[in-house]
């Protein structure tokens, strides 16, 4: 399967972590045009997508039953994904103006979020 992302170009922010650092990952993104923001290592996770991936996380330990298959993850994350309120992507938004003064006053270091 293909995804489009529409026009480029692209700014991808991660976390410098290995996995992200991989050469197949470097390479897939030279390839595809997906330029990286500079981003220290071991620097503050402002990004409140990881919060949203956490509630998805719950949701999906929270079903009855456990994916067995490839297409049964891909049904079952599509399907908690719709059920996440609106409400819990805005305040997520939101946040961001805290987490950065979060990280201000910690002069860079850990913060609650």
């Amino acid at each position: 399967m293909k995804i489009t992302f529409g026009a480029g170009p692209f700014l991808f922010q991660h976390d410098c972590a290995p996995v992200h650092k991989a050469r197949s990952i470097k390479t897939w993104m030279t390839e595809s045009g997906v330029d990286e923001l500079d981003w220290p290592a071991q620097s503050p996770d402002l990004n409140p997508i990881e919060h949203l991936w956490d509630e998805l996380e719950r949701r999906l330990r929270a079903r009855p039953s456990r994916p067995t298959s490839v297409c049964d993850l891909t049904n079952a994350l599509l399907e908690e994904w719709s059920k996440i309120p609106i409400n819990t992507l805005l305040n997520l938004v939101d946040s961001l103006p805290r987490r950065v003064e979060a990280v201000i006053a910690a002069k860079g270091g850990p913060t609650s979020y």
